[in-house]
């Protein structure tokens, strides 16, 4: 199975490699679910698409509302089956 991966750099320059585990669209955003490890016990995030429609380049920021995250962990869950989501 190819999992496509994506590459973020931090505020201080460190580039940061994230598996993307699915994604999906809500109310005209992206957002995408990822994880930092391709196997095994690995930490999950979610991101949102903030990018700008005339970059080529994607821009992506961790959802960091309580409400929103709460909302996209059970799309996701329902999109993954019976995973249970850890964030």
């Amino acid at each position: 199975m190819h999992m496509e991966t994506i590459e973020l750099t931090a505020d201080d320059g460190t580039i940061c490699r994230f598996y993307v585990e699915e994604q999906t669209r809500v109310n005209g955003t992206d957002y995408l679910l990822v994880t930092d490890e391709k196997e095994g016990d690995a930490n999950a995030f979610i991101f949102k698409d903030i990018s700008d429609p005339t970059s080529d380049e994607a821009s992506y920021v961790p959802v960091e509302d309580e409400q929103e995250l709460e909302a996209l962990m059970k799309i996701f869950e329902e999109m993954l089956d019976d995973t249970d989501l850890l964030m």
